[in-house]
């Protein structure tokens, strides 16, 4: 079993995204390949559960990740931050080896990051 937490201010963040929405379930969260060191995060509110979807659920929020992404995730906490006027869902993910110069991308420890995206 995938262990993925969530923090109660990235719970809070969900639940209120969603009723500014108007309408949803959860944060569906996963990885894309992008920039300089291979993947970013990808968060989206999402209306159902699809059938490749592992659903967790903390603090009165559900997140909902795609199985093959959950290796790269496993250990992972999801925490929602304010720095200045910024403010951004966040993970500590043990599973990142390296991240770019910029921020905006990273690199999967080898291990986690196979079958990471087909």
């Amino acid at each position: 079993m995938t262990s993925i937490t969530l923090t109660p201010a990235a719970a809070q963040q969900i639940r209120t995204q969603i009723v500014k929405h108007g309408s949803g379930m959860g944060l569906r969260v996963g990885l894309k390949p992008v920039g300089c060191s291979g993947y970013a995060y990808t968060y989206a509110l999402a209306d159902e559960v699809a059938d490749n979807e592992q659903r967790i659920e903390a603090h009165g929020a559900t997140v909902l990740i795609a199985t093959e992404h959950l290796a790269s995730l496993d250990g992972a906490c999801l925490d929602f931050v304010t720095d200045g006027l910024k403010q951004s869902f966040q993970f500590d993910n043990p599973n990142v080896s390296n991240t770019c110069g910029c921020g905006e991308s990273f690199s999967l420890k080898s291990a986690a990051g196979k079958g990471v995206l087909a």
